[in-house]
Parts: C-alpha cells; structure tokens; sequence
C-alpha cells in the first residue's frame, strides 16, 4: 500500500460514488485492510482528498493542453471547452475533488493548479482582455463551463433538444461575448 495507490483507489471510488462519500472506512475496505492500517500511510481523510484533487487537476489539464495545442481563437475556446467537460463527464468524483477548497499550505510547491491557470490564460490571450476584465471574462467562463455540466450531470437538461448540440451554441456564444466583451475604461491619465 503506497500513498499512489490510495490516491488512485480513491479517485476511483469518487467516481463511482462521489468524493464526499469516500472515507478511510471504504478505503480500508477496498484494500481488505482494518482502517488502522491506513494511517500509517496517510494522516486523515483530507489529505487523501487533497491528493485526488492534484492528481485529478493534473489529470485534466493534461486533456486540456492535448486539446488546444496549437489552436486559437473559438477553436481553442472549443477545444479547451470540450475536454473540460469531457473529463468532468467521464470523472466525476474526480471532477468534484477539482472543486474542494483546499488549504494552500497543504499544496504549497505543487505546480499542478499554476499550470490550470496557465492553460487557461493561454486560451484567453487571443481576446486581449486587461484586467479587471481578464478576471470578469475567466469567471464566466468557468462558471458557463460548470453551471452546464453540473445541470448536465444531474440529468437537469429535459428538453428534447440534444444537450451536446446546445453546447455547442454555448460554447460558441461564449467565445462571441469574450470577443465582443465590455471594456473597462481606463481613467485618463
């Protein structure tokens, strides 16, 4: 038993029943060994579910900058948009331990979240937004990509229309709104 192999059983387990549902007791079970045993190779439960949320973000980045290597423009937006929402599909404890507030002391020296906000920054680049509107512009559009597939996970998307087809729509509407985005007037100087 390694930390590796705990994080891995982990990630596991939260895809299959959710990472708020993953606990030293599943684990142990998992592993045919009395919870006891698993202390020695880990503090607590939240450092195993830190140790997902890496894994995981390095996981998903990793799809993302496969997808938008050498694109630009809507078609990076796209990709970038794609194999988001692809690995929040297919993950989705993964996904969710993605989304935990995390203490930073916890993940000091790990690049793994610098490199999200990289790949990120490298889509938004094409748009040449200054701040504030670089953060307005990345807020929706992380908010637009996790608003939709957390409806869409949860079966919330009834109509009949097919939901990869409206999508599509928002993906492409995003990428018209981050070109045509209000700009913050600078004061005179």
């Amino acid at each position: 038993m390694t930390v590796e192999r705990i994080t891995r059983a982990a990630a596991a387990l939260a895809d299959e029943v959710g990472i708020e549902k993953v606990t030293i007791s599943a684990l142990a079970r998992g592993f045919g060994v009395k919870d006891a045993s698993f202390y020695s190779h880990v503090k607590n439960l939240q450092e195993i579910r830190t140790s997902v949320a890496i894994l995981a973000s390095g996981e998903m980045n990793d799809s993302i900058a496969t997808a938008i290597a050498g694109r630009s423009g809507g078609e990076a937006l796209t990709a970038f948009a794609d194999a988001y929402r692809d690995y929040a599909l297919t993950y989705p404890g993964r996904y969710a331990a993605t989304r935990l507030r995390l203490d930073p002391a916890k993940i000091e020296g790990t690049t793994v979240f610098a490199r999200g906000v990289e790949l990120t920054y490298a889509v938004m680049r094409y748009y040449d937004l200054d701040e504030p509107d670089l953060t307005d512009a990345v807020r929706l559009r992380r908010s637009t990509f996790h608003g939709y597939i957390s409806i869409e996970a949860t079966g919330g998307f009834r109509h009949p229309r097919r939901v990869d087809d409206s999508w599509q729509k928002t993906v492409a509407a995003l990428h018209l709104l981050l070109e045509q985005w209000p700009r913050t007037e600078r004061p005179a100087s």
